[in-house]
């Protein structure tokens, strides 16, 4: 019941039933006021009794008398924080089911709001030819989403920090929005409308792609917490590669609008679970909602959340400069961050390139239909799958042990898998140009693809270890600004691959993308053995 009680769904009854039912332990009879929160925040005070009338207010010396409306002056505040170090409302004290079934909501989502972008490939020839358009034209749905979901995040992330408003609002009205669009994105009969809701559907589900690590990070122990991201990871990953999968052979037979639908009926279940079942997960929330409750049930209006004095003095000005301006400013002051955002970018333009690349390789060279090609995807797959058992087993037998007897670690500590990454990488590009003929079997330049796939998963995890631990204070600013950047690249990418591909063939183009990426290893080697050095002498930390 708890877990309705705290969705958005739950919010709702709550609200409209003026808060009798679903209540929380503080609105039913009986409750005991801890001695903590008695005016003075004495430890020793007297704890009391809440009655279940409304009209009785508990004094400073925390004893009853009745409410007389008028203000004491001389009140201390007192900060509303968990009622003992096992309170079953923190996060952290979930149960074991609970928690899994909030990961499970949050994977589920996060591949859906992926998966999006991919499945709409799957439909561009469809749509070039209904509504006689280039190439280029019918690419821009795939653009227009990967930049949706790469700038909205620079607005929607800092808004879910805001404990007045939390995690689960930005996730349950957007991926409403982002459900109902997909109708008519399956129904328009114009190319600009459905560009328009393209880019909408890509903003929409940004919350999936923002703000579900830090989600994770409110209920996780520190400990689990990277096996947990590396799981979210592989989901993340897999997602595009399973679009084109879904979509293939269900396109070649119903239409290009069928992508479309299979986003609907991926997205409305998953959106009915949202509302239901998932819970705010910020701790600042949780705890500004239970001293406005305990402000209501004891008329003691020095009960406080500590985030309701911390936030009074942020101006929106303040707020936005933080959300907008900051992240650039540390990647213009520090090359270390720098070289990190254009780096992951770069692997993401990568990786989006062989969307482009594939139907050039498997349906023009190797004669796969539709619905094959789509299949061809699965080489990302089972490259990510083995390099993710990989990356486990090196975090669980070398790096937790080594990381325990330094005590203190450097943030380039974490990069060491990002450099067997950054190998892998160009490895995989060289070996796709030049096995990709009719001549070599087509499984030699899917196992390259799988090669290249894992290097790039490896360059984010590497990476997003690593900004966390370089600029704590900064770090949603810097994730979402490193987000941005990949979405620029990436749809960049998907614009520039074609006619890059045209003029230079598939081995030309993507030996270009193997020598920029090959450049990249120096990067990653120097960064791991002297961004401490540059991170001293960064114009940014020096400010």
């Amino acid at each position: 019941m708890s877990l309705i009680r705290d969705s958005a769904f739950g919010i709702l009854i709550r609200t409209f039933s003026n808060h009798k039912l679903l209540k929380y332990p503080e609105e039913q009879e009986g409750f005991v006021l801890p001695a903590q929160y008695s005016s003075r925040g004495h430890q020793s005070a007297v704890s009391v009794l809440l009655s279940s009338s409304r009209g009785i207010k508990v004094n400073l010396e925390g004893t009853s008398e009745p409410s007389s409306g008028s203000e004491d002056s001389n009140k201390e505040t007192v900060f509303v924080t968990w009622y003992s170090d096992h309170d079953p409302e923190n996060p952290q004290n979930w149960s074991n089911g609970r928690k899994i079934w909030v990961s499970i909501l949050l994977f589920i989502y996060t591949v859906a709001a992926y998966m999006g972008a991919s499945i709409y490939t799957a439909s561009e020839d469809g749509i070039m030819k209904k509504f006689g358009v280039s190439q280029t034209v019918a690419s821009l749905g795939l653009i227009l989403y990967v930049l949706g979901y790469g700038i909205a995040p620079m607005i929607l992330s800092p808004l879910t920090e805001i404990p007045a408003i939390g995690r689960n609002p930005p996730y349950a009205i957007t991926f409403c929005l982002f459900t109902i669009l997909t109708i008519p994105a399956a129904l328009l009969d114009n190319i600009a409308g459905l560009l328009v809701i393209r880019f909408l559907l890509g903003v929409f589900c940004s919350p999936a792609l923002s703000t579900v690590g830090a989600s994770y990070g409110d209920f996780i122990s520190p400990p689990k917490m990277q096996y947990v991201i590396a799981l979210w990871s592989v989901g993340a990953s897999s997602a595009p590669v399973m679009g084109p999968v879904l979509a293939g052979y269900a396109v070649e037979k119903m239409g290009w609008r069928w992508s479309a639908w299979e986003l609907l009926w991926l997205s409305a279940p998953m959106t009915v679970l949202l509302l239901l079942t998932l819970p705010e997960t910020s701790s600042d929330t949780i705890l500004l909602r239970r001293a406005t409750r305990l402000r209501s049930i004891t008329g003691c209006d020095n009960l406080k959340h500590e985030s309701e004095t911390r936030h009074s003095h942020l101006s929106p000005r303040e707020v936005a400069y933080q959300a907008l301006i900051k992240p650039w400013q540390i990647n213009a002051l520090d090359p270390a961050v720098l070289f990190t955002t254009v780096y992951l970018a770069l692997g993401y333009a990568i990786y989006y390139s062989f969307f482009e690349s594939f139907p050039l390789v498997y349906r023009d060279i190797y004669g796969f239909s539709l619905g094959a090609m789509g299949l061809a995807f699965l080489s990302m797959m089972v490259g990510l799958f083995i390099t993710s058992v990989f990356l486990g087993c090196y975090i669980y037998f070398i790096a937790d042990k080594h990381f325990a007897k330094m005590g203190d670690v450097p943030p380039e500590a974490r990069l060491l898998p990002g450099i067997f990454g950054s190998i892998c990488i160009p490895v995989g590009l060289f070996m796709f140009a030049w096995t990709s003929k009719r001549s070599i079997h087509w499984i030699v330049s899917m196992c390259s693809v799988g090669i290249c796939h894992s290097g790039v998963f490896l360059i984010g995890q590497a990476i997003l270890g690593y900004l966390p631990f370089t600029y704590p204070r900064y770090a949603g600013s810097l994730f979402a600004a490193n987000g941005l950047a990949r979405s620029l690249f990436a749809g960049s990418a998907v614009l520039f691959s074609p006619p890059m591909f045209e003029k230079l063939g598939v081995a030309g183009g993507v030996s270009l993308l193997g020598g920029l990426s090959a450049l990249c290893i120096i990067g990653m080697v120097c960064l791991y053995f002297f961004g401490a050095n540059l991170r001293k002498k960064s114009k940014f930390a020096g400010s």
